[in-house]
C-alpha cells in the first residue's frame, strides 16, 4: 500500500493515482461492468479497486498478482444498520473472497446514546474477525465536539488502521479541515482516508496535504487523466 506524502515537484495528477482507491458501488452494477472497473484499477495503477462484497470475489480473481488491493465496504452506504455480529461475518466473509481491506460504517446512534463500549466492541468485532486494516467512517458532520473526540478515540482503541471523515459526499465533502482534525489525532500506526465527492485534482491535492494518504472516489479516471469538467461527479 502506497502511504509516502507528496512532495511538490510530484504534484501532477498522474502521481496521485497511488493513494486513490477506485470506486464503484452502484445498485445494479453489472458482471461485464465490475471487471472493466477492476482491469481499469489496474491499468491506472490506482491503490485498490472498491467495489461490493457481492463482487468482492470477481474483483480480486482478476487484480490477482498485480499487487492493487480489493477493498470492500460494509453496514454502508446506510451506516449503523447491521448488527454487530452480522458485521463481523461479513467482515470474515470478505476476506475469505479475497478482501484485502474494509470500510466500515459505525454505530452512531449507540455514540449518541452514550453506549461507548458497544461502539468500540462494533468496531473491534470487525477487526478481529477480518485480520486486515479496517477503515471506519466517521460520519464527522452528524457528530458533536464531544461525540467526535469519542468516536475518534474509540475508534483508535477498536485497532482501526484507517479513520475517515465521512461515507460518501452525502454526508460530507472531503476538506481538509476535517482530514487535518483526524490527522491530529491519530497516533503512529493510524492513517487517514478521504472521502466523500472528491472530483478534481486541486481538491484531492489539497486533502492529501492536509495529511491523508487515501482518497475514495468513483471520479479517479478524471482526475488522474486531468479531464475532470463540469459535469464530472463523485460519491
Amino acid at each position: 500500500m502506497s502511504t509516502a506524502f507528496l512532495t511538490d515537484v510530484d504534484l501532477t495528477p498522474a502521481t496521485l493515482a497511488p493513494h486513490i482507491q477506485h470506486t464503484l458501488i452502484d445498485v445494479g452494477v453489472t458482471h461485464d461492468r465490475i471487471v472493466a472497473h477492476a482491469e481499469e484499477t489496474a491499468r491506472y495503477g490506482f491503490n485498490a479497486a472498491m467495489v461490493p462484497g457481492s463482487w468482492v470475489a470477481e474483483v480480486a480473481e482478476v487484480l490477482r498478482g498485480t499487487g492493487v488491493e480489493v477493498a470492500s465496504a460494509l453496514d454502508f452506504p446506510t451506516v449503523g444498520v447491521t448488527t454487530s455480529a452480522g458485521k463481523a461475518a461479513e467482515a470474515e466473509s470478505l476476506v475469505r473472497a479475497g478482501a484485502t481491506q474494509i470500510d466500515i460504517g459505525v454505530q452512531i446512534g449507540w455514540l449518541k446514546s452514550g453506549r461507548y463500549d458497544a461502539f468500540r466492541d462494533d468496531i473491534a468485532g470487525v477487526v478481529k474477525a477480518s485480520g486486515v486494516p479496517v477503515k471506519v467512517m466517521l460520519e464527522l458532520p452528524l457528530l458533536t465536539p464531544d461525540e467526535r473526540e469519542a468516536a475518534v478515540a474509540l475508534s483508535i482503541e477498536a485497532g482501526a488502521a484507517f479513520l475517515k471523515n465521512a461515507s460518501s459526499g452525502q454526508v460530507e465533502v472531503a476538506n481538509p479541515d476535517s482530514i487535518a482534525y483526524l490527522v491530529a489525532r491519530a497516533p503512529e500506526g493510524v492513517q487517514v482516508k478521504a472521502s466523500g465527492s472528491i472530483k478534481s485534482f486541486a481538491q484531492a491535492l489539497s486533502l492529501l496535504r492536509a495529511g491523508a494518504v487515501l482518497l475514495g472516489t468513483s471520479a479517479g479516471v478524471a482526475i488522474v487523466t486531468d479531464n475532470v469538467t463540469e459535469h464530472t461527479t463523485s460519491y
